[in-house]
This record gives structure tokens, sequence and C-alpha cells, in this order.
């Protein structure tokens, strides 16, 4: 959806942008509108920010932010897997704001902001072995501490906490692959753990509780470069906080394959 006022085709088409960048499939209320802060401070006063996405709600968002944050949105065009959003730097903005120093100012705040964000949950007992959590709009229930049967009604929080380690994994390399140019059809993790003594966590012993092991495997489709593809999940472990914690207290084993 454009922005009334937004150029031609034509007229976007003919744009040489300042600075050009790809937002993968993130959403403005993901850090996209950070990044874009960041990339328009490279460009001129005057000048043009392209930046391409994957993430159907940009449409819909960047033009009011456009206008919230005083720069001019000038429409979009249709990219390979993606859509090229144009932006111009606010001249506006720059003189009403105090220049250059103000933008950075305020991309400096956004930072300190988000390095502060404190997430919050609550959890309650509401049945026999059963727990709620609730987190801003969302509500998941877990089960028993630990269970060795094929089903049950609700998840452990052991196996919540190896999965919330994969489900991170695998939805920061579905953006971090979209953002590299990678064309990845599928992508399927599996996630094991072993505790040091299981019963110890049971309170049937003494012993130490915690994860002896941890291995994940990650299988990506694609017939893209190989080391590239592994390339950028390398990089999504490394940035993962759930995987960069588990790997202080445990043996965090990652492997990769191309299948």
């Amino acid at each position: 959806m454009s922005d009334t006022g937004s150029l031609s085709a034509a007229e976007l088409q003919a744009i040489a942008p300042d600075v050009v960048f790809d937002g993968g499939d993130l959403d403005c209320g993901s850090g996209l509108v950070l990044m874009i802060r960041e990339n328009m401070l490279k460009a001129p006063v005057g000048g043009v920010l392209e930046m391409q996405s994957s993430e159907p709600t940009v449409a819909d968002d960047l033009p009011p932010w456009c206008r919230l944050a005083g720069h001019k949105y000038l429409g979009q065009l249709p990219g390979q897997n993606r859509v090229r959003y144009f932006v111009r730097r606010g001249e506006q903005q720059q003189a009403q704001s105090g220049g250059a120093q103000a933008e950075e100012s305020a991309l400096a705040d956004d930072k300190a902001r988000a390095k502060a964000y404190v997430w919050r949950l609550r959890t309650r007992s509401t049945g026999h072995q059963q727990a709620t959590v609730y987190c801003r709009n969302f509500s998941w229930m877990l089960g028993q501490s630990a269970s060795f049967e094929e089903k049950d009604a609700h998840p452990s929080a052991v196996e919540a906490l190896l999965g919330a380690l994969g489900g991170s994994l695998a939805t920061a390399y579905a953006t971090e692959a979209a953002r590299a140019g990678l064309e990845v059809d599928d992508i399927e993790l599996t996630v094991t753990g072993r505790l040091h003594n299981v019963l110890a966590h049971m309170g049937l012993e003494d012993g130490d509780p915690s994860f002896a092991e941890i291995e994940v495997k990650c299988y990506a489709s694609t017939m893209d470069d190989e080391a590239a593809a592994r390339k950028a999940f390398e990089t999504v472990v490394a940035r993962s906080p759930i995987a960069a914690t588990l790997a202080k207290a445990a043996s965090l084993n990652v492997k990769f394959s191309v299948v």
C-alpha cells in the first residue's frame, strides 16, 4: 500500500539510491526501525535510502513511521523475492532537529532503550502438574518437571527450554538467509539434551540437575552455496542469547547440513 504523494513506478525506477540495505523478513517491531535509522544516517540530507524487505507488514508500517520521523516515503517497487522501499532523508527534520547530531543522538537513544529492555513474564500454578506462563498477549502451559511418557497434555519446562533454543535459531536463520540473499526452501532443526542427573532434578537423589550436553542439528534445503548457507547459520548461533547462555553452562554441539 502506497502513501498519497508517492512517486510513480517510472520515477522510482529512475532513482539512484545513496544507500541500499536489506532488511530481510524483519518487521518494524523487531529491530527493523533501528536498522533504517542506522542506514539513513549514511545518506546525505535529501538523499534516498532504498530498503529491501520480504516482510508484508512493512508496506503499511513504513509510511507512517516516515511521517513521524520527518522523512519522505517515496513509494515501493517489486524486487526479486522482496519489495524495494524508497525513503528520502528529510531536510525539514534535519533543520528542525538540530542536524545530524540530533539524528545520531536519537539513534543512540533507541539503541540504549533496546539494550535496557527487560522481558517480563508471570507464571501461575493452574492445575495438577500444570503451570501457565503469561507474556504480553500470549499464554502457554507447561506440565510436570520431567516425564518419560510418549504423550502428555503439556511439555515440561526442560522441553520448553530446548524448544526455545531450536525455535530461536530457526526463525533467526530464516531472517539471516533472506538478508544474505540465500534462497532456503526449508529449515528444520532437531534439538536433544541430556541432564547430568535427572533423578536429582526429580528430587529422588542428590546430584547435579544441570544440562550435561545439548546437541543442535540444522538441516537446510537450498540450492545456493553451501559455504554461504553454513556461514549464515554460524552467524545466527553466535548472535543467539539462548545459545550463548547455554554454551556457558553446558556442552553445546551445533551441526549444520544442506539437504
